[in-house]
């Protein structure tokens, strides 16, 4: 079994501060930057520790937090069965494209250290894709967040979306959109930019424990690929109307004035591509 997992950071075990995970924002210290970083980590180590253990061959680990660069790889365990992407947009034969290594070869997608949707009251740093402008994404008329944008990518390849890990806000937007999905809730929020849960170690137990719940329901055939019907119709909606317009410039984009847009798509590997450029195929780099 081939599992692969695409990190974010804000639902990693132990990380509480804003600080500590959005660490590019003015006034924040190097050495909570660090602690943040250095907890992902230690999750990605307990994390495919537990795959292997539950029968997994093959550990994909790709980091998506701020585009990547979160991990230092030569930190992290050499194993052959495991293969780290430090970016979530990277070369693969000779294509650059998102999420380097998935492919119909993968069996299992999880999406630890994530991260509820924009919008979500009662989240830890919730929004949705990259853009603090985007108020709503919507598959098909149903409102996703960046849980639903990944496994959508991965329902190209029909890869089963297994496992979610984040905080409470996170485990209720899964199991209400994505039936048999399991959730690893490791926190909780007392405000939007701070939040509170079990520490580390326990926290990491917890996840171990969900990720081997996960594999096994994926072999036994109980956990279904988020594949939107096609044609997908994407709306997003947008805060400001000069953002709304300059994306309904692109080909094929709608817009539904003043600050909304939409576009028909006939693959769900496609379900960004059109908007932030990142996909299959994509443009090299300059």
């Amino acid at each position: 079994m081939k599992v692969y997992m695409l990190w974010d950071m804000e639902g990693v075990s132990g990380l509480f501060t804003r600080e500590q995970c959005w660490y590019w924002e003015p006034g924040a210290r190097p050495h909570v930057a660090a602690e943040g970083r250095g907890l992902m980590m230690e999750d990605v180590k307990s994390a495919c520790a537990a795959a292997l253990a539950a029968g997994a061959d093959e550990v994909i680990v790709c980091d998506t937090h701020h585009g990547g660069g979160n991990l230092v790889v030569d930190q992290l365990p050499v194993d052959p069965r495991i293969t780290y992407h430090g970016r979530s947009v990277g070369d693969e034969d000779g294509r650059l494209r998102w999420m380097p290594g998935l492919d119909a070869s993968v069996d299992c997608f999880m999406l630890p250290g994530h991260h509820a949707m924009e919008g979500t009251p009662g989240a830890f740093l919730p929004h949705t894709a990259w853009s603090k402008e985007l108020a709503d994404f919507r598959i098909n008329g149903r409102s996703v967040g960046e849980i639903g944008l990944e496994s959508c990518f991965a329902g190209h390849w029909d890869v089963p979306f297994a496992l979610v890990q984040g905080d409470a806000a996170l485990s209720a937007e899964a199991q209400a959109q994505y039936p048999g999905v399991v959730t690893a809730e490791v926190k909780r929020a007392i405000g939007r930019d701070q939040c509170v849960g079990l520490d580390p170690a326990a926290a990491r137990q917890l996840t171990a424990q969900k990720i081997a719940e996960a594999i096994e329901l994926t072999r036994a055939g109980k956990i279904a690929p988020f594949k939107p019907k096609l044609p997908m119709t994407v709306t997003v909606e947008m805060r400001t109307i000069e953002l709304a317009e300059t994306l309904a410039r692109r080909p094929g984009v709608r817009l539904i004035p003043p600050l909304t847009v939409e576009i028909d798509l006939e693959q769900q590997c496609d379900v960004v591509k059109w908007f932030k450029g990142a996909g299959l195929d994509m443009a090299p780099r300059a």
